[in-house]
């Protein structure tokens, strides 16, 4: 499909959803790290999610819109397992073992995965000199970010499920562009509140499923989830995933999605600032180099496009 112009849309609309997803976003990864040290991946997913998705839906119910296309809905549920399932999920199983400000900082690779996988813009991407510089750049930013990681994994001084983070966010980075496109080029008659609100409860119910499986509902107690904890649940529910994942979803119809993707520029610096400052976290200046020759190469991508247009 074709992006509206944004003369057909509010530019103050657009405008304001690109500033949440840019800062919004930024602040989900400390808090995410700050809900999991007090209960499992799999049940903060099913409360972020699933009562994301209730509200969102009741939402739309008394607003009088049509809640039940069971075509529509099928593909949502698909769509929200690979964005907030296996995307999302990877994120906040990694960050058991990785700082949220390294996490953040991998992925601000994204764009570059969205040039990639994006078929249907293959050879106009791989035609341009300044892309493909742009792509081998960002994945040289992505070793120097986990270059200390896997030399420690491979002499062994390493943890080895930090090294295992690393492939667990690839394959999430892979996943959620993957669902993003789906997303942007798949047709429904839900509006983009109701579709998204589907999408989460997709999510919910598959992170409730997997903790039934892992066992981890049996073992949860809510007696010891500290106050935090729960607030930071809710800040992910609301702030998050209410407003934060529903002015991606709106933005992906109505703008291109490389350029939407450009909020991995600025997620990274709101995820730094917050972890290190207030979560104590450390990060190497050789992550910090990798970090600013990942996002010359997005800018690079980038700059290639706008020369093209």
């Amino acid at each position: 499909m074709e992006e509206r112009s944004v003369s057909q849309i509010s530019t103050a609309k657009v405008i304001a959803a690109f500033a949440v997803i840019y800062i919004v976003w930024g602040s989900t990864y400390f808090f995410i790290q700050m809900a999991i040290r007090d209960m499992p991946v799999t049940v903060m997913g099913t409360f972020r999610f699933f009562t994301a998705g209730l509200l969102m839906a009741g939402w739309c119910f008394i607003n009088g819109e049509k809640l039940f296309v069971w075509r529509d809905i099928l593909s949502a549920f698909f769509i929200g397992f690979l964005l907030l399932f296996i995307g999302n999920g990877a994120v906040a199983w990694s960050e058991q073992f990785l700082p949220s400000s390294v996490v953040a900082v991998f992925l601000a690779s994204t764009p570059i995965w969205f040039v990639l996988l994006d078929y249907s813009k293959w050879s106009a991407n791989f035609s341009s000199p300044g892309i493909i510089a742009g792509l081998i750049t960002g994945f040289v930013g992505i070793i120097f970010l986990f270059r200390e990681n896997m030399s420690d994994a491979l002499s062994g001084a390493g943890n080895t499920w930090e090294t295992i983070s690393i492939g667990v966010l690839v394959i999430g980075s892979v996943s959620w562009v993957a669902g993003s496109l789906l997303s942007k080029y798949k047709t429904t008659a839900f509006s983009g509140a109701l579709n998204s609100g589907w999408q989460m409860l997709g999510a919910g119910l598959a992170y409730a499923l997997t903790g039934w499986i892992r066992g981890d509902w049996h073992s949860f107690s809510w007696h010891e989830v500290s106050a935090s904890a729960w607030l930071a649940v809710l800040y992910l529910i609301t702030i998050g995933s209410l407003l934060g994942y529903s002015a991606y979803v709106w933005l992906l119809k109505v703008r291109p999605a490389t350029q939407v993707s450009t909020h991995a520029y600025v997620n990274p610096v709101v995820a730094v600032l917050l972890g290190v400052f207030w979560g104590a976290e450390k990060i190497s200046a050789l992550q910090i180099a990798g970090l600013g020759v990942i996002l010359a190469g997005v800018l690079l991508v980038n700059l290639a496009k706008y020369r093209k247009r």
